[in-house]
């Protein structure tokens, strides 16, 4: 099998194999790629305003505990002022009970923030994972595209190959070899024509010396003379 054989079977198989896979998928890939990155700016933008969520509700948090921590240091210094005789006992007593209430608020809202906290670490822990998958399968589908247009133009340029030679093949060489065949076969009735013309416009001369065979009959008088000559010389 010659090399261009070779080539024309490989380069086919290729091609359709090509062909077959690249029923448009450039422009899906290309359009997947683009929804994923849709995708990946509001998994980002929630994963944004999650955080700031989070963020405010630590910042509750804190302010919460400080509250309460607060309230529980003014119960004890009412307290602490009773017992020093600075401040009546009952009206210590009614103080420090409410400033308690208010610590026991500060401590309910405290774990209220705590769960919210949680409850959007948890959130943003999920969404973290969903922008890494995004970006990570973006990466890859790039790659892919990359990867699948060198395939494509690899293949284009295959095909075109290939209906080339294909088209020398079939019928580029066989048309210029009928061609040539005609025109060879015209050439040589051309010169059948022209000897028939020539053979048709011989002279008169030429038709007087044909019969007489003028050659001959020169040939045969020289024979003659010489003959002659000899028996002249032998007597």
């Amino acid at each position: 099998m010659g090399i261009f054989s070779r080539l024309f079977t490989i380069g086919k198989a290729e091609t359709n194999s090509a062909i077959d896979k690249l029923e448009d998928p450039i422009k899906m890939t290309e359009q997947g790629i683009r929804d994923l990155k849709v995708d990946l700016d509001k998994s980002l933008q929630a994963l944004a305003e999650v955080k700031a969520m989070a963020i405010r509700s630590k910042r509750e948090l804190n302010d919460h505990k400080a509250t309460s921590e607060s309230y529980e240091q003014k119960a004890i210094m009412l307290l602490q002022r009773a017992e020093k005789g600075d401040l009546d006992p009952a009206e210590a007593d009614r103080l420090a009970t409410e400033a308690l209430t208010r610590k026991e608020e500060a401590t309910e809202s405290a774990k209220r923030s705590e769960e919210e906290v949680q409850r959007f670490e948890t959130n943003i822990a999920q969404l973290d994972a969903n922008v890494k998958k995004l970006r990570s399968s973006i990466t890859r589908y790039e790659n892919e595209l990359r990867t699948l247009k060198a395939r494509s133009r690899v293949s284009q340029a295959t095909q075109k190959i290939n209906k080339q030679m294909s088209g020398i093949d079939s019928s580029s060489t066989v048309s210029m070899l009928e061609k040539m065949k005609d025109k060879v076969a015209q050439q040589e009735a051309m010169a059948e024509a022209y000897g028939d013309i020539a053979n048709e416009s011989k002279s008169l001369d030429d038709e007087i010396d044909s019969a007489l065979d003028e050659k001959s009959f020169k040939a045969s008088s020289s024979l003659e003379e010489l003959k002659a000559k000899m028996k002249n010389k032998g007597q």
